[in-house]
């Protein structure tokens, strides 16, 4: 397993950032339609997704990173319902819902998984080193 040294290795904070980027297309659709509150709130939460990745490792102990990446989750769980609102309103297709929503699901899943990972680790973090 390779050693992670910054966010920028992270699975997490990849699949994060490509969501963000894949969300684009949409933010400019609700742009357009004036739909300003919406596009605010699904572009703060998608981007809370990584930015809690990358503040939660910084913190360098493992207590906060956990925190942090469970409040990543959640607002990963926030991005997944103002799809549900995109599409409800006719701004997204059915299919590119559904994709989007998958790799939601995707990024929800390996947040689990390594947030218990991160509960059953023998290691505490950088700042518990001595």
């Amino acid at each position: 397993m390779a050693t992670i040294k910054k966010f920028e290795d992270l699975d997490v904070w990849q699949l994060a950032r490509q969501l963000n980027i894949k969300i684009v297309p949409l933010l400019e659709k609700l742009s357009e339609a004036k739909n300003y509150d919406l596009k605010s709130q699904l572009d703060r939460s998608a981007g809370s997704v990584m930015d809690n990745i990358s503040e939660g490792f910084e913190r360098d102990g493992n207590r906060e990173f956990i925190q942090f990446l469970a409040i990543s989750k959640g607002s990963l769980g926030e991005v997944r319902s103002q799809l549900y609102r995109t599409l409800d309103r006719r701004f997204l297709e059915k299919e590119e819902h559904d994709l989007l929503q998958e790799e939601c699901l995707l990024l929800a899943g390996k947040l689990g998984k390594f947030i218990s990972y991160l509960n059953n680790s023998e290691i505490r973090g950088n700042k518990f080193k001595k």
